[in-house]
């Protein structure tokens, strides 16, 4: 017969009939006390874990770290099933370099995420303090402009192949109409405006998403802050750099980082809009991993540019939590 002294012995521990006041811990398998946690609620926490982390790094953790030997390997069409290819260490980090083309289109990659992050948050700080004012409809119109980012970026890379038509487009209709420009511009091929061509697509898909983000910092602020400053004296602009800024110092921290992680993994619109041409003008470092691997069959060269991108969209992805950090402890 075993006695369990509930107050004063951890779980596990029993005492025997024949030797009083002598403990004895029973022993059971570590899945019976694994199940025995699960079943009380003491587990259950782990097991929600456990099942999104086996998927991510069964979708993705194994598909990166696959790609990081690749780009350490020689691979070609014969060696691609199998994990067993020649160690070539950095060689194809060095060749890649060593390309004439590698530079410019890096330079690319930097314009075009730049330009497409200070369009989209402008924009889209301005749009999120229009409707701010919460004037009758606004709500609806809001709505309008989440249009262009629940829409698939090919569906919008057909939509502004229109547009930016060198003989038919509406944009230069109407900068021919307002004087802007006198002769068509083929934003598509050519050289000197296919990559802002991109851009420009790539703001209008984008603004929705900053705008929607500022708009719910801008709400989070308190109306109190900026009585107290009017009644203090302070105009708009002083409200705005002296309140609104700080107090959305977290929120812009986080759409930067967002941002450059989602420009960076922009491709639909080169593939609609202008193919990375004419002469390498449009190409990024994503669309140029994707030529490189599946239209020339280098894979090795495609997973090295992988890698350099990783860098970067780890390096926003700490920008981001750093900047959630103290909202998510809040």
């Amino acid at each position: 017969m075993a006695l369990r002294h509930h107050h004063f012995l951890p779980e596990g521990v029993v005492f025997r009939a024949n030797a009083p006041g002598s403990p004895v811990r029973s022993i059971g398998g570590p899945m019976k006390r694994l199940f025995s946690s699960i079943r009380d609620g003491n587990g259950f926490d782990i097991v929600l874990v456990a099942f999104p982390l086996g998927f991510l790094f069964l979708m993705a953790g194994l598909p990166l770290l696959y790609n990081i030997l690749m780009s350490f390997q020689e691979v070609d069409m014969f060696s691609l099933g199998t994990f067993l290819r020649p160690f070539v260490g950095f060689k194809n980090y060095q060749e890649l370099f060593a390309q004439p083309e590698t530079w410019p289109i890096l330079g690319n990659t930097a314009i075009f995420v730049i330009g497409s992050i200070a369009g989209q948050f402008l924009i889209g700080f301005g749009l999120a303090l229009f409707f701010w004012v919460n004037f009758p409809g606004a709500s609806w119109l809001r709505g309008l402009f989440l249009v262009s980012w629940v829409m698939p970026g090919l569906v919008v890379g057909a939509i502004w192949n229109w547009i930016l038509s060198g003989d038919f487009g509406v944009l230069n209709f109407m900068l021919k109409e307002t004087g802007i420009i006198s002769g068509n511009i083929f934003w598509r091929s050519d050289p000197n405006y296919s990559l802002y061509a991109v851009i420009i697509a790539n703001v209008w898909l984008g603004t929705a998403f900053n705008m929607i983000l500022l708009s719910v910092g801008l709400a989070s602020i308190p109306g109190d802050l900026y009585e107290a400053a009017e009644l203090d004296g302070a105009n708009a602009w002083q409200r705005f750099w002296t309140i609104t800024l700080p107090m959305m110092r977290s929120t812009i921290g986080a759409i930067v980082s967002l941002g450059l992680i989602f420009t960076l993994q922009q491709f639909d619109l080169f593939a609609a809009i202008t193919s990375g041409g004419p002469n390498n003008s449009s190409n990024v470092t994503q669309y140029w991993a994707w030529d490189l691997s599946f239209r020339q069959y280098d894979f090795a060269k495609g997973a090295t540019i992988s890698v350099i991108m990783i860098v970067f969209v780890m390096f926003a992805s700490v920008v981001y939590v750093r900047s959630t950090r103290h909202e998510v402890r809040g």
